[in-house]
Protein backbone atom coordinates (compact mmCIF):
# COMPACT_ATOMS: atom_id res chain seq x y z
CA UNK A 1 0.00 0.00 0.00
CA UNK A 2 1.30 3.44 -0.84
CA UNK A 3 2.70 5.30 1.66
CA UNK A 4 3.58 8.74 -0.61
CA UNK A 5 1.98 12.05 0.56
CA UNK A 6 -0.99 13.54 -1.68
CA UNK A 7 -1.35 17.58 -1.55
CA UNK A 8 -4.49 18.92 0.00
CA UNK A 9 -4.93 22.49 0.70
CA UNK A 10 -7.43 23.71 3.55
CA UNK A 11 -7.86 26.83 5.96
CA UNK A 12 -8.98 25.02 8.57
CA UNK A 13 -9.51 26.53 12.28
CA UNK A 14 -6.89 25.68 14.59
CA UNK A 15 -8.33 22.85 16.83
CA UNK A 16 -7.85 22.54 20.89
CA UNK A 17 -4.32 21.05 21.28
CA UNK A 18 -4.20 17.73 23.59
CA UNK A 19 -6.52 14.76 22.71
CA UNK A 20 -6.29 11.23 22.60
CA UNK A 21 -6.95 8.71 19.80
CA UNK A 22 -6.44 4.95 19.93
CA UNK A 23 -5.45 2.74 16.93
CA UNK A 24 -6.09 -1.30 16.75
CA UNK A 25 -6.64 -4.12 14.84
CA UNK A 26 -3.40 -5.04 12.52
CA UNK A 27 -3.45 -4.66 8.65
CA UNK A 28 -3.51 -7.89 6.76
CA UNK A 29 -3.64 -6.26 3.23
CA UNK A 30 -5.12 -3.92 1.17
CA UNK A 31 -8.61 -5.06 1.74
CA UNK A 32 -8.51 -5.18 5.03
CA UNK A 33 -10.39 -3.06 7.31
CA UNK A 34 -8.24 -0.66 9.35
CA UNK A 35 -8.96 1.54 12.66
CA UNK A 36 -8.25 4.92 13.02
CA UNK A 37 -9.58 7.24 15.47
CA UNK A 38 -8.59 11.44 16.08
CA UNK A 39 -6.42 12.34 18.82
CA UNK A 40 -6.49 16.18 18.60
CA UNK A 41 -4.30 18.96 16.39
CA UNK A 42 -0.94 19.99 16.55
CA UNK A 43 -0.28 23.68 15.41
CA UNK A 44 -3.59 23.49 13.66
CA UNK A 45 -2.99 21.83 10.81
CA UNK A 46 -1.92 18.44 11.92
CA UNK A 47 -3.89 15.56 13.60
CA UNK A 48 -2.29 12.73 16.00
CA UNK A 49 -3.38 9.38 15.06
CA UNK A 50 -2.71 5.72 16.22
CA UNK A 51 -3.03 3.80 13.41
CA UNK A 52 -2.85 -0.08 13.23
CA UNK A 53 -0.93 0.57 16.87
CA UNK A 54 1.25 2.99 15.14
CA UNK A 55 1.21 6.27 16.70
CA UNK A 56 1.69 9.02 13.74
CA UNK A 57 0.94 12.64 13.59
CA UNK A 58 -0.43 13.55 10.05
CA UNK A 59 0.15 17.18 8.48
CA UNK A 60 -2.98 18.08 5.76
CA UNK A 61 -2.84 15.86 2.70
CA UNK A 62 -0.63 13.17 3.97
CA UNK A 63 -0.12 9.81 4.17
CA UNK A 64 0.78 6.54 6.43
CA UNK A 65 0.00 3.34 6.10
CA UNK A 66 -2.92 3.94 3.23
CA UNK A 67 -4.65 6.60 5.68
CA UNK A 68 -4.62 10.33 4.12
CA UNK A 69 -6.13 13.35 6.06
CA UNK A 70 -8.48 15.38 4.30
CA UNK A 71 -9.52 17.78 6.44
CA UNK A 72 -9.21 19.45 10.08
CA UNK A 73 -12.28 21.61 10.98
CA UNK A 74 -14.26 22.59 14.49
CA UNK A 75 -12.75 19.63 16.50
CA UNK A 76 -12.90 16.61 13.90
CA UNK A 77 -10.93 15.17 11.70
CA UNK A 78 -11.73 13.89 7.66
CA UNK A 79 -9.29 10.79 6.91
CA UNK A 80 -9.10 8.81 3.40
CA UNK A 81 -8.88 5.42 3.22
CA UNK A 82 -9.24 3.09 -0.19
CA UNK A 83 -11.89 5.54 -1.56
CA UNK A 84 -13.86 5.93 1.47
CA UNK A 85 -14.04 9.01 3.56
CA UNK A 86 -15.15 9.81 7.57
CA UNK A 87 -14.96 12.53 9.23
CA UNK A 88 -13.60 11.65 13.06
CA UNK A 89 -14.52 13.06 15.86
CA UNK A 90 -12.00 14.50 19.00
CA UNK A 91 -11.96 12.06 21.50
CA UNK A 92 -14.70 9.42 19.70
CA UNK A 93 -14.99 5.73 18.98
CA UNK A 94 -12.31 4.75 16.76
CA UNK A 95 -13.59 3.52 13.00
CA UNK A 96 -12.43 1.30 11.13
CA UNK A 97 -12.14 1.45 7.42
CA UNK A 98 -11.38 -0.24 3.85
CA UNK A 99 -13.42 1.12 1.60
CA UNK A 100 -17.49 1.25 0.91
CA UNK A 101 -17.67 -2.29 2.31
CA UNK A 102 -15.97 -1.16 6.10
CA UNK A 103 -19.02 1.31 6.78
CA UNK A 104 -20.58 -1.09 8.34
CA UNK A 105 -17.42 -3.18 10.12
CA UNK A 106 -17.35 -3.19 14.21
CA UNK A 107 -14.17 -1.23 15.44
CA UNK A 108 -11.94 -3.29 17.51
CA UNK A 109 -11.41 -3.04 21.03
CA UNK A 110 -8.64 0.30 21.65
CA UNK A 111 -6.41 -0.79 24.53
CA UNK A 112 -4.04 2.40 23.89
CA UNK A 113 -4.47 6.35 24.41
CA UNK A 114 -2.17 8.38 23.01
CA UNK A 115 -1.47 11.92 24.16
CA UNK A 116 0.44 15.20 22.52
CA UNK A 117 1.66 17.46 24.75
CA UNK A 118 -0.11 20.69 25.09
CA UNK A 119 0.24 24.23 26.21
CA UNK A 120 2.90 24.74 29.57
CA UNK A 121 4.25 21.00 29.32
CA UNK A 122 0.97 19.37 30.27
CA UNK A 123 -0.91 16.17 29.23
CA UNK A 124 -4.80 15.88 28.40
CA UNK A 125 -7.45 16.00 26.05
CA UNK A 126 -11.03 15.41 24.92
CA UNK A 127 -13.24 12.70 26.65
CA UNK A 128 -17.02 11.55 27.80
CA UNK A 129 -17.57 10.92 31.61
CA UNK A 130 -20.77 9.24 31.98
CA UNK A 131 -21.49 9.80 28.38
CA UNK A 132 -21.26 13.76 28.41
CA UNK A 133 -17.78 15.65 26.86
CA UNK A 134 -15.51 17.07 29.10
CA UNK A 135 -11.49 17.97 28.73
CA UNK A 136 -9.50 16.28 31.32
CA UNK A 137 -5.75 17.73 32.55
CA UNK A 138 -3.56 14.26 32.65
CA UNK A 139 -2.51 14.66 37.08
CA UNK A 140 -0.29 11.73 38.43
CA UNK A 141 -0.36 12.98 41.92
CA UNK A 142 -3.89 12.94 42.28
CA UNK A 143 -5.40 10.09 44.02
CA UNK A 144 -8.60 9.90 42.30
CA UNK A 145 -10.31 12.09 39.20
CA UNK A 146 -11.42 15.46 40.51
CA UNK A 147 -13.92 17.85 39.17
CA UNK A 148 -15.70 21.05 40.31
CA UNK A 149 -19.30 21.17 41.41
CA UNK A 150 -20.23 23.17 38.65
CA UNK A 151 -19.08 20.66 36.18
CA UNK A 152 -20.53 18.16 38.09
CA UNK A 153 -23.49 19.69 37.86
CA UNK A 154 -23.17 20.67 34.12
CA UNK A 155 -23.16 16.89 33.22
CA UNK A 156 -25.72 15.65 35.39
CA UNK A 157 -23.65 14.24 38.11
CA UNK A 158 -25.84 14.18 41.54
CA UNK A 159 -22.54 14.78 43.29
CA UNK A 160 -24.71 15.70 46.51
CA UNK A 161 -25.61 12.02 47.45
CA UNK A 162 -21.80 11.38 47.25
CA UNK A 163 -20.00 10.63 50.75
CA UNK A 164 -19.06 13.79 52.00
CA UNK A 165 -15.04 14.10 53.45
CA UNK A 166 -12.23 16.90 53.55
CA UNK A 167 -9.15 16.99 51.50
CA UNK A 168 -6.40 18.80 51.78
CA UNK A 169 -5.27 21.15 48.92
CA UNK A 170 -2.49 23.84 48.46
CA UNK A 171 -5.24 26.20 50.40
CA UNK A 172 -5.89 24.17 52.90
CA UNK A 173 -8.70 22.04 53.91
CA UNK A 174 -11.32 21.75 51.46
CA UNK A 175 -15.21 19.82 51.31
CA UNK A 176 -15.58 17.32 49.14
CA UNK A 177 -17.97 14.81 47.73
CA UNK A 178 -16.69 11.28 46.92
CA UNK A 179 -18.45 9.63 44.47
CA UNK A 180 -18.10 6.66 41.95
CA UNK A 181 -18.75 7.79 37.85
CA UNK A 182 -20.37 4.68 35.94
CA UNK A 183 -18.24 5.11 32.69
CA UNK A 184 -14.57 7.45 32.48
CA UNK A 185 -13.81 7.34 28.50
CA UNK A 186 -10.74 8.89 26.98
CA UNK A 187 -9.34 8.15 22.88
CA UNK A 188 -12.23 5.62 22.77
CA UNK A 189 -10.47 3.87 25.49
CA UNK A 190 -13.74 3.60 28.19
CA UNK A 191 -13.50 2.15 32.15
CA UNK A 192 -16.42 1.67 34.26
CA UNK A 193 -16.97 2.46 37.88
CA UNK A 194 -14.22 4.86 38.63
CA UNK A 195 -13.64 6.48 41.47
CA UNK A 196 -13.59 10.57 41.49
CA UNK A 197 -13.99 13.77 43.94
CA UNK A 198 -16.33 16.87 43.49
CA UNK A 199 -15.09 20.09 44.61
CA UNK A 200 -16.61 23.01 45.63
CA UNK A 201 -13.46 25.44 43.74
CA UNK A 202 -13.77 26.50 40.24
CA UNK A 203 -11.68 24.07 37.90
CA UNK A 204 -11.02 24.89 34.13
CA UNK A 205 -10.80 20.83 33.41
CA UNK A 206 -11.19 17.53 34.78
CA UNK A 207 -7.95 16.31 36.70
CA UNK A 208 -7.64 12.66 35.28
CA UNK A 209 -6.15 11.21 38.78
CA UNK A 210 -4.86 7.87 39.43
CA UNK A 211 -8.28 5.84 40.20
CA UNK A 212 -8.05 6.07 36.17
CA UNK A 213 -4.25 6.07 35.26
CA UNK A 214 -3.34 2.97 37.77
CA UNK A 215 -5.38 1.09 35.24
CA UNK A 216 -2.58 2.24 32.54
CA UNK A 217 1.00 1.55 32.09
CA UNK A 218 2.01 5.71 31.27
CA UNK A 219 5.32 6.08 29.24
CA UNK A 220 6.29 9.89 28.13
CA UNK A 221 8.52 9.59 24.50
CA UNK A 222 9.22 13.73 24.34
CA UNK A 223 6.28 15.30 23.59
CA UNK A 224 4.03 12.24 23.48
CA UNK A 225 2.67 10.48 26.38
CA UNK A 226 1.54 6.92 25.79
CA UNK A 227 -1.13 5.01 27.88
CA UNK A 228 -1.53 1.31 27.79
CA UNK A 229 -4.17 -0.96 29.36
CA UNK A 230 -3.01 -2.97 32.07
CA UNK A 231 -3.99 -6.67 31.35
Amino acid sequence: MGHAARRWRCAAPALLCGAIVVGLAALAGPAAAQSVALAGSMGGDKALLVIDGQTRVLALGASAQGVTLRGLQGGQAEVEVAGQRRWLALGGTPVRLSGAAAAGAAPASPTTIVLPMGPGGHFGGAGQINGKTVQFLVDSGATSIALSQAEAQRIGLDWRQGRAGITVTANGPVAVHAITLSSVRLGGVELANVAAVVLPAEMPMVLLGNSFLGRFTLRQDGDVMRLDKKL
